[in-house]
């Protein structure tokens, strides 16, 4: 019995050695792992070759080459993210991940994107606002920033309330499929995939009112900003070499991208409250 319980407590403590390696000795890595919704264009997904790729993607692999690190590309089930980072499974969750309300949750990088929850219909539904979707059965991701906002507690559980029904998917890729197929009558959804989604799914069209507006970032675990604050250091690299932007214009993302230096961020602050004073002034 004593050999067990002595068995048991190494056992726990190699475990623990091997999350704190992950998590502490940042400066000592070889490999990042990176987990992401493979099912989740242009961020994350599978191209014709059978590859990983998207914007996340291949802006974590310009991280791994600046750092001399592996990337190791670690699809994950979306509704099981905070187990697999918290496991030391990987390293960030590093998948259009929204930041808005979920500050304390995680050690989050800069944010990179500026993005909006919005509502996708067929073009032929009939639906014209977000007032239309009442009584409607209106379909989001599990565990998602659209099923956060539209269920009790979230921002727009008001609206969320009218539906029908509020349906949960695995995956954005089933939720249109279900769309076309006419067993849902809307997704919610980021912008960024719901144009993307678009673009092969003809007959579909976003409602001109948004659900809410919110930015991306790369979550840490809490305890591991070591680990964050290179990756900030590599991202800002990244934007001052050029390579930051050409990724963006080749995800077409440019005009939602807001990865800045904090410096710059607050200057921005500082002349956006500036010139609000001036007009006010005027007038």
């Amino acid at each position: 019995m004593k050999k067990g319980m002595i068995g048991m407590a190494l056992a726990a403590a190699l475990a623990a050695s091997m999350v704190a390696g992950t998590v502490c000795m940042a400066d000592e890595r070889t490999t990042f792992a990176v987990g992401f919704d493979a099912e989740y264009p242009p961020y994350g997904y599978m191209d014709e070759n059978g590859d990983y790729t998207g914007f996340d993607i291949e802006l974590a692999q310009a991280v791994c080459d600046l750092r001399g690190w592996e990337l190791v590309k670690t699809p994950i089930a979306w509704d099981s993210k905070d187990m697999e980072l918290e496991s030391g499974a990987i390293d960030c969750i590093w998948s259009g991940f929204t930041i808005n309300g979920r500050e304390d949750d995680y050690a989050w990088s800069l944010p990179y994107v500026d993005n909006s929850q919005v509502v996708v219909v067929t073009e032929d539904s009939g639906i014209t606002d977000l007032a239309g979707l009442e009584g409607k059965i209106v379909a989001a991701q599990a565990a998602s920033a659209a099923l956060e906002l539209l269920s009790e507690g979230g921002d727009q559980a008001d609206l969320g309330a009218t539906f029908g029904t509020l349906q949960e998917f695995a995956d954005y890729n089933t939720a249109f499929a279900e769309l076309k197929a006419g067993s849902v009558d809307a997704v919610a959804m980021d912008v960024g995939v719901a144009q993307y989604q678009i673009k092969t799914s003809e007959g579909c069209k976003i409602l001109d009112e948004t659900l809410n507006a919110e930015q991306y970032g790369i979550g840490f675990a809490l305890g591991n900003e070591e680990l964050r604050d290179q990756v900030n250091e590599s991202l800002l690299e990244l934007l001052d070499n050029g390579t930051f932007d050409e990724l963006a214009e080749k995800y077409e993302l440019s005009d939602m991208v807001c990865l800045a230096a904090p410096a710059e961020e607050a200057m921005e602050t500082e002349t956006e409250a500036a010139e609000a004073e001036t007009e006010a002034m005027t007038e």
